[in-house]
């Protein structure tokens, strides 16, 4: 009975309430562990899986393996992970997903920030993804030509434009370059692919890109240019290279432009498979997801500093305007 209001639990239904084991979900992440932006990214997973419930060292355990954008550390990481015997991983890029991919055809994987997981082999199909993969796309390479067309906007004088990847840390990066390929006519301009795939490179790469004329930037989204942002941001500046990047933070580290996904919302996204799977939901009957939203930032102080105006037709468009 209960008095004033008041609910009275019995000790049965709350033994009821409370998960019959500690569930465990490993994280496998392609950026540096001390990075802010991995700190936001592993900051929005959990705040996702607590508000569905997950709190930490109550009913789940958080393991977090960090590859630094070192290719070769995805296959090691993997297996660690694996040998902990989670319920579910959440593999962060499609390098730390093929490498889980090759260790396990059974322990579910949530994705998130893959770029082609069917020819990837990740996935049988996106509707059904027929496996023990599932999860969540953040760019379509088509995004590619959106990048060229947004950076002629804001740098009409542009005529050669570099596009920036690792090949070891971006295995799709071959859909991007073609599709900036085959838009580029349309906007007078030619396009360079700049393989580079640690700070060094990076910066070798742009200082001898930046040799040619009227020269612009195309940053693809990838773990070694986000472990390496500093650098590409600093020399593109000192080149005065006007460029385009896949994410926000990019711009708020002073970069001059972005559009993309807001890559924080996504791990929030995640935490709503993760949290079907620990209930029983199979990863091959959860479509993977495409994304729907994306955000434009710019940052004036920067294209002041490159003498470029920023039309104002993408100023209303700007979901921010860093002054």
């Amino acid at each position: 009975m209960a008095f004033g209001g008041a609910v009275v639990t019995s000790p049965l239904c709350l033994q009821a309430q409370t998960p019959s084991r500690m569930r465990r979900v490993g994280v496998l992440l392609a950026g540096a562990k001390d990075d802010p932006v991995t700190l936001d990214y592993i900051a929005a997973l959990r705040e996702g899986l607590a508000k569905l419930g997950w709190t930490e060292s109550r009913n789940i355990e958080l393991d977090y393996r960090w590859a630094a954008a070192d290719s070769d550390q995805f296959p090691v990481l993997a297996k660690e992970l694996l040998a902990l015997q989670p319920d579910v991983i959440v593999a962060v890029t499609t390098t730390a997903a093929a490498a889980l991919r090759r260790e396990t055809t059974t322990t579910p994987v949530v994705f998130v920030n893959v770029v082609d997981p069917i020819g990837s082999g990740l996935v049988a199909s996106l509707a059904r993804p027929g496996g023990n993969f599932t999860g969540f796309i953040h760019f379509e390479p088509s995004m590619a030509g959106k990048w060229l067309e947004m950076l002629k906007q804001v740098a009409p004088a542009i005529t050669h434009v570099a596009v920036l990847f690792s090949p070891k840390t971006l295995p799709s990066h071959g859909l991007y370059v073609r599709a900036i390929e085959a838009a580029a006519p349309s906007f007078a301009v030619q396009s360079f692919a700049l393989p580079a795939s640690d700070a060094a490179e990076i910066e070798r790469a742009i200082d001898t890109f930046a040799l040619k004329p009227n020269g612009g930037l195309i940053v693809l989204p990838d773990a070694t240019p986000v472990v390496n942002r500093g650098p590409i941001i600093a020399h593109a500046a000192r080149n005065h290279l006007p460029a385009v990047y896949p994410f926000s933070f990019f711009v708020r580290d002073g970069g001059l432009m972005s559009y993309g996904v807001n890559s924080s919302d996504r791990y929030r996204q995640a935490a709503s498979y993760v949290d079907r799977i620990l209930k029983g939901a199979k990863p091959a009957d959860l479509p993977v997801q495409m994304p729907t939203q994306f955000e434009l930032v710019i940052n004036l102080k920067t294209a002041k500093a490159l003498g470029l105006t920023i039309p104002q037709s993408l100023l209303l468009r700007a979901d921010e305007v860093i002054q």
